[in-house]
């Protein structure tokens, strides 16, 4: 992806430019929710957000650079990390956060679509790992806090942890039409808990 699809989501404007990257957005993510990246096009989210296409041709230029905008927004947006004081109890709050978020219909259907994206093109691609990187390190810090505390072993990869919770998740939104329930969220974020007392996330050091 080009350094100009990638500025849209590098600042925060204010004012009315704001109110127009906010509108644009939420009609991109109903777009993509409705037709999947192949049929987002930058008229038509002019027309739902009900701003000049010249706006959104100038500012973002192509539907990938639109996703990319998203999907910063997205990651900007999401609720910060809960601490509970327990491993167990900081990995449940992340699981059901993503649970909510992949069990909302129109979340769900956008999540899909943007995933759907990035297995052909590089920069929905690219967008989605920024997206999904923002998160993960937004939360590894309940996996060191648990390696010092000494609930995890030393040498734990507080990354693997966390994208264990929610891989199991994303792989039911995506695989087995299976209800998205806080009980499946619960068990992913025990079943990561256990692997990673066990020493599943431990990095080797040979």
């Amino acid at each position: 992806m080009t350094s100009e699809a990638v500025n849209p989501g590098s600042v925060r404007p204010g004012g009315r430019t704001a109110r127009v990257r906010s509108a644009v957005l939420r009609a991109a993510g109903d777009a993509l929710a409705e037709h999947g990246l192949t049929g987002l096009d930058l008229a038509d989210v002019a027309r739902r957000a009900e701003v000049g296409r010249t706006t959104v041709y100038r500012r973002w230029g192509t539907p990938v650079a639109l996703v990319a905008d998203l999907l910063a927004d997205m990651a900007e947006q999401s609720l910060p990390r809960t601490e509970t004081g327990t491993l167990l109890g900081d990995l449940r709050a992340n699981a059901r956060l993503v649970q909510r978020t992949l069990a909302d219909p129109r979340q769900g259907a956008l999540f899909k679509a943007v995933i759907a994206a990035a297995t052909c093109d590089t920069g929905a691609a690219t967008a989605l790992h920024r997206f999904y990187e923002t998160r993960v390190s937004e939360w590894v810090p309940c996996a060191r806090q648990a390696v010092e505390r000494g609930e995890l072993p030393g040498g734990t990869d507080a990354r693997e942890v966390v994208r264990a919770v929610s891989a199991p998740l994303y792989y039911r939104l995506l695989t087995t039409g299976e209800p998205l329930d806080e009980a499946a969220a619960d068990r992913a974020a025990d079943a990561a808990a256990a692997a990673a007392r066990a020493g599943a996330f431990v990095t080797p050091t040979d």
